[in-house]
């Protein structure tokens, strides 16, 4: 790397250069159950470092196959996205900032953490945000098409970003926006390699119409391969190339500035908590929840229940102790809710309001309507938490689950490989029973979580992913969980991603027409394959397996 190190410096990159053994260790995972160690890592501190870096690792990608260049942001991605064995190129540290807002408009650099993104924003909301909301970056969002808990009402991330700056393979940034057919085709007559990529997606997309249409997966939510059917609207002749673009995993090239579209926060909201003593009718119970018009509707499990109660204690240092006194007052009513029996799911129904009166109404209104049906239901019980402060115990239970289990068991560690599988809603009174099945044919220690009104579920397994036997689970389980999913009509990701988890498997969810779509598509944005290898399309299971941390 000492040519890539000597070129950057003689450019005028004004970032950060770094190749010492605890920088590259440190950059050598993210939240995945993969390990890949960087040559080196830099650290833009302009778009114009970027636009540098990326000329420069193009100009030399012929005299070296093996060099590539990979971004990171907050480094929480659970499919491996955000390693590499070459360059990482940090935006968390430097293009981090808050630029500007009007109204309901704001933006941003891709670095910044949305907890510092969202206290700025005042009276408006990004609504895509991830249960990873306090450890997540906003470019992390895009990359990913993240969505989360308020998905349901709002939908994911590609709605809330109209415009934003990338940085093309050529090293090049440009704006990416939505355009009519005029500016379409001045775009496609262009003589330089954006005029190129516009020509050759316009074709790939046109041609292949009817193919892709129905390629689309028939879920609320989908983050898998690229989203090619969204990028022309053949009715109202708008092409976005952004479509294609976020949730690609930086496997196209690099957003360095975003616009993005904001709503209204409402200023009041609550839950009613439903504890099911069994999931039988799930397909009953949920559309009559959804009849109520909620504005989210989450689920944990047995497992995640008990998982919080016996780490209590790491909350006071997460939630700080008035907060965590606060949350053990509040848990009180739940301890006499468990007198009456484990429930095997907690449903979380929030509503918001313009008032608390208009709140407490919505959920006393689902409470009544649900009550008459508490048997037939397996409802063992309701709790009824209008306000902020009284839901906040079930949403740190919810949230925090995954913190929990990766750093309060000690002996097993996370493997998110069957974290985000998603079937629609009616499917899942026969699905929960057959997955748990397959959970324990494997012997998985798992706890599941998940946006019971998408049906999109976090399936967390705790594995010894340094014991070669655990290892050898993943193929067969993962295979099993995938045929399942796909047998009811499902997606493989509602909203981590393919990455190098399930990259390998789109052939499976889509075949390999659509595939080779895909990867025509990486071949146009990115000719010299310098950006982010071995992730979404061009994922292999040989190199993903070889790459299985064996050290924690």
């Amino acid at each position: 790397m000492d040519e890539i190190k000597q070129a950057l410096a003689k450019s005028g990159f004004s970032g950060d250069v770094e190749d010492d053994v605890t920088t590259l260790e440190t950059y050598s995972h993210d939240a995945s159950m993969f390990e890949i160690k960087p040559k080196l890592v830099i650290a833009p501190k302009t778009a114009a470092d970027v636009e540098k870096a990326v000329k420069i690792v193009a100009d030399r990608k012929p005299h070296d196959a093996h060099l590539s260049i990979t971004a990171r942001s907050a480094g929480t991605d659970m499919s491996g996205a955000a390693i590499n064995d070459s360059i990482i190129i940090d935006f968390n540290k430097h293009l981090n900032k808050f630029i500007s807002q009007k109204k309901d408009r704001a933006v941003v650099q891709p670095g910044i953490f949305f907890r510092d993104f969202d206290v700025k924003t005042g009276d408006y909301l990004l609504p895509s945000y991830p249960a990873s909301r306090d450890l997540a970056s906003v470019g992390g969002m895009i990359n990913n098409n993240s969505g989360g808990e308020k998905s349901l009402e709002f939908g994911k991330t590609d709605k809330y970003v109209p415009s934003f700056k990338f940085v093309f393979a050529d090293g090049v940034e440009r704006v990416v926006k939505p355009l009519n057919k005029k500016e379409l085709d001045a775009k496609m007559k262009q003589k330089d390699f954006e005029g190129k990529v516009y020509r050759d997606m316009f074709e790939l997309v046109t041609k292949n119409y009817d193919t892709l249409q129905a390629a689309k997966p028939k879920v609320s939510k989908d983050s898998t391969g690229y989203h090619l059917w969204n990028v022309w609207d053949k009715e109202n002749e708008i092409f976005d190339l952004g479509k294609a673009i976020i949730g690609a995993q930086g496997t196209l090239g690099f957003v360095t500035e975003a616009e993005l579209q904001l709503v209204p926060r409402q200023p009041h909201s609550g839950l009613l908590v439903l504890f099911m003593k069994d999931i039988d009718a799930l397909g009953e119970l949920i559309p009559k929840v959804l009849e109520h018009k909620p504005a989210t509707f989450e689920s944990f499990d047995d497992k995640t229940l008990w998982l919080s109660i016996r780490f209590m204690p790491s909350f006071l240092r997460l939630l700080g102790p008035a907060r965590f006194i606060r949350l053990l007052f509040n848990l009180i009513p739940d301890g006499l809710q468990l007198l009456r029996g484990i429930p095997k799911l907690i449903l979380m129904i929030e509503f918001n309001g313009q008032t608390e009166q208009e709140v407490r109404d919505k959920i006393t209104a689902l409470h009544k309507d649900l009550g008459k049906y508490r048997a037939r239901y397996e409802i063992n019980g309701f709790e009824e938490t209008p306000t902020e402060g009284k839901s906040e115990k079930f949403w740190v239970m919810r949230r925090q689950s995954f913190a929990l289990l990766r750093s309060k068991v000690k002996d097993k560690h996370t493997a998110p490989f069957i974290d985000d599988l998603i079937v629609n809603p009616e499917y899942l009174s026969e699905f929960l029973p057959k997955i748990r099945k397959i959970i324990k044919k494997y012997k998985l220690f798992a706890t599941i979580a998940g946006h019971m009104g998408d049906g999109n579920f976090h399936i967390i397994p705790l594995m010894k992913l340094e014991d070669p036997k655990d290892r050898k689970k993943l193929m067969p389980a993962m295979r099993e969980v995938n045929d399942l999913v796909l047998k009811y009509k499902g997606s493989l990701s509602g909203e981590h991603n393919d990455g190098l988890v399930r990259g390998p498997w789109l052939e499976q969810m889509y075949g390999k027409e659509v595939v080779a779509l895909f990867r025509e598509t990486k071949n146009i944005f990115d000719p010299k394959h310098i950006f982010n290898p071995h992730k979404k399309a061009n994922a292999t299971w040989d190199y993903s397996y070889s790459h299985i941390r064996e050290r924690f």
